[in-house]
């Protein structure tokens, strides 16, 4: 029974987490208007599968990230020029004509997913804090298997989100055109607002 709490507790704390617009979830939306939905589906997995090592560096080495705070100091300044060089990249991609305008963008989409969601250095910080006040409240044991079950379930979870958001670009793509029309210029404005908000709370 515990090891099937873990797993939906992994399901839930993932799709919960990513539910408001990010830098993946809304890159697979693009992906969905101006592609198609195979590749938008290729880059959700791929996304979601970084989330594996991610969530288990995190929870696996935990006493070791409180003992070093600087590695998470480190990796929360990499997130925030990731952040920024993203938003600096999807302006100039705004810039460029829109699905149907010119030729289709080409690549392994499932390889673009992971490098993205790779890039996301906040995740493991968010997964480290997570775990802890899971830990605290005696919802998560920090052992094995239970552990590995958790992750599983946190790759659900975020794969179940990015499909959620796939299926619901067809509805942008056919009732809200200028949503669709200016999606980079969303991303871009996205990672500049998360950016600078990350930015504010790591100098506080």
């Amino acid at each position: 029974m515990q090891l099937i709490s873990h797993l939906f507790l992994g399901f839930i704390m993932a799709f919960i987490s990513l539910i408001p617009p990010g830098m993946l979830n809304m890159t697979a939306v693009r992906t969905k208007i101006e592609r198609d939905q195979k590749s938008a589906l290729l880059f959700a997995l791929g996304a979601a599968i970084i989330v594996i090592p991610q969530a288990y560096i995190a929870l696996a080495f935990a006493k070791y990230f409180v003992k070093h705070p600087e590695v998470i100091d480190n990796l929360t300044l990499a997130g925030i020029v990731v952040l920024f060089s993203l938003s600096i990249v999807f302006f100039f991609q705004a810039r460029k004509k829109f699905k149907g305008e010119g030729k289709k963008e080409k690549g392994n989409f499932l390889y673009r997913g992971m490098f993205m969601s790779s890039m996301n250095m906040l995740a493991i910080p968010f997964y480290l804090v997570l775990s802890s006040v899971l830990e605290t409240k005696g919802w998560l044991i920090m052992s094995q298997p239970y552990i590995s079950i958790f992750v599983a379930g946190v790759f659900l979870g975020a794969f179940a989100l990015f499909v959620v958001y796939v299926l619901f670009a067809s509805i942008i793509e056919k009732k809200a055109q200028f949503i669709a029309r200016n999606i980079n210029y969303i991303l871009s404005l996205l990672f500049l607002v998360l950016g600078i908000m990350t930015l504010i709370k790591f100098l506080k």
